[in-house]
């Protein structure tokens, strides 16, 4: 495999879906077909019909196990199906969300324990972690207060109109793996400006990528 993942983490309302259409928007024509921009849960048919019935809100009788099984089998169709597949051919992929927000998510904001999850998503990705994650990281409060601001009816799903007590061990969850993890996590202020936020992840990807870019860029 010659390409290279890079994923991009954060709790609810960090920003970052904004900031990876964006950074997209300005490697797109640059790098053209050798990026890969794609999201988990989804990325490819099967894998956006299993993200569809996961965060639907009325399915308020999910089981928290029944959840992660439902990542963990959207991610392995979308490993199998798009990423593997891009890696083979040498590109960059940069991937909204992987299996750091499993652990996160399911395993300690559910508390069904971080371990358990990770080993779960170790047998569903054969254990193939990112070569970098970049994780956008705001307090808690400020990321609900921006849903709350700034989504409508129709963007909101299960996991925003969650408990604050969830989001804050969300949160901590997160804080233990980048702590596990130093080498493989940046850390992005995400409290600041969009466009500050986007040229610090620009910035961030070409030196973690930069055999994808030529010296004029």
């Amino acid at each position: 495999m010659v390409g290279k993942l890079i994923t991009f983490e954060g709790s609810d309302g960090a920003g970052k879906t904004s900031v990876m259409n964006e950074v997209v928007r300005d490697f797109q024509q640059q790098l053209g077909d050798q990026m890969l921009v794609t999201r988990e849960p989804g990325g490819n048919k099967i894998s956006e019909q299993i993200r569809r019935i996961i965060l639907d809100r009325a399915n308020t009788e999910m089981d928290y196990r029944t959840e992660a099984l439902l990542y963990a089998a959207a991610r392995r169709q979308h490993l199998v199906e798009t990423i593997l597949p891009a890696l083979t051919a040498g590109k960059l992929i940069l991937c909204d969300r992987y299996v750091d927000s499993s652990v996160a998510y399911q395993g300690a904001g559910r508390q069904i324990g971080m371990q358990e999850v990770a080993k779960m998503n170790e047998f569903a990705t054969e254990k193939l972690l990112p070569d970098r994650t970049i994780y956008f990281d705001i307090p808690v409060e400020v990321g609900l207060k921006r849903i709350a601001q700034h989504r409508d009816a129709n963007q909101i799903d299960r996991l925003d109109v969650e408990t604050t007590a969830f989001h804050r061990r969300v949160h901590q969850g997160y804080m233990k793996l980048i702590a596990a993890n130093r080498d493989r996590f940046i850390r992005i202020d995400a409290t600041q400006p969009i466009e500050t936020v986007v040229e610090n992840t620009k910035k961030v990807i070409r030196q973690i990528a930069g055999e994808f870019f030529n010296e004029e860029s």
